[in-house]
């Protein structure tokens, strides 16, 4: 008999279904959630795994894989109590939204590149969305910032909105550094909102940038933010040692710290 795989994962599925029945008509907790009160418990476990991709930690991903799992089968069973819809029908509605977004595979479109392929991708999801609001109708609201830019960026060069090279993007960096330095660095006004406007132009500039030489800025910047916390983290450590506190240290005894500590990183990888 050849083993299946997709048969053990209907095995394995069917008896998550059977679990979330259970938990759903007997668990005090499971009983009283609803599409709101899970909402942001979802969103904790997209960044937790988000977390454990960036530190690489493939043991954590499938655990937080197999929560992410538990909220969309929970979001089923609610739609199923509610009668509009089940996860039959979620699974059904994301296989034909698969075979429709790629004709390359299921139709006879011909694609040369990974370009072509995403480029295709949100015409087809524009033509799906064009009674809700344009191109950038699609855009989830509450997507963080610096996602959201790159989003936005994403969709615009999907129908052609976009700079020829990144050569003349830089000039946009360059040119929005050029106005905030005039603004705020400069003190040519003092005008605190004028200034998050124009440092808001910098970061969204340098967002368009990182996406021409295939940057995430938003995985760019998170792993600057674990580096600059490790390395912090360190001379706290080294404080303690000396029996103080980071703010008693001097500024020649941080700095010190600081070098020692980007040293050690850079042994270590």
């Amino acid at each position: 008999m050849t083993f299946n795989p997709h048969d053990q994962a209907a095995i394995a599925f069917k008896r998550l279904l059977g679990i979330m029945d259970e938990l759903r008509e007997k668990c005090p907790w499971d009983r009283q959630q609803t599409w709101e009160s899970l909402r942001h418990y979802t969103i904790e476990e997209v960044y937790e795994l988000a977390d454990a991709i960036l530190a690489g930690e493939l043991e954590a991903v499938k655990k937080e894989l197999g929560d992410l799992l538990l909220h969309v089968v929970f979001y089923a069973k609610l739609g199923a109590e509610q009668q509009v819809f089940d996860i039959t029908a979620v699974i059904e509605a994301i296989c034909e939204k698969l075979i429709v977004r790629h004709p390359h595979v299921f139709a006879d479109t011909v694609v040369e590149n990974e370009a072509q392929v995403r480029r295709n991708w949100e015409l087809l999801k524009l033509q799906e969305q064009n009674s809700k609001g344009g191109v950038l109708s699609g855009v989830p609201t509450s997507l963080p910032a610096l996602v959201k830019a790159l989003r936005i960026q994403e969709k615009a060069r999907s129908v052609g909105f976009d700079w020829s090279d990144r050569e003349q993007v830089w000039q946009k960096v360059e040119e929005e550094l050029s106005e905030f330095k005039e603004l705020w660095v400069n003190h040519v006004i003092t005008d605190q909102e004028a200034a998050e406007l124009e440092f808001g132009d910098l970061l969204f500039s340098l967002v368009n940038y990182a996406r021409f030489i295939d940057i995430n800025a938003e995985t760019a910047l998170e792993k600057t933010n674990r580096k600059f916390m490790k390395r912090f983290r360190y001379i706290e450590e080294a404080a303690q040692k000396l029996g103080c506190g980071i703010q008693d240290l001097t500024a020649e005894q941080k700095e010190q710290y600081w070098e020692e500590a980007k040293l050690l990183s850079k042994v270590r990888t």
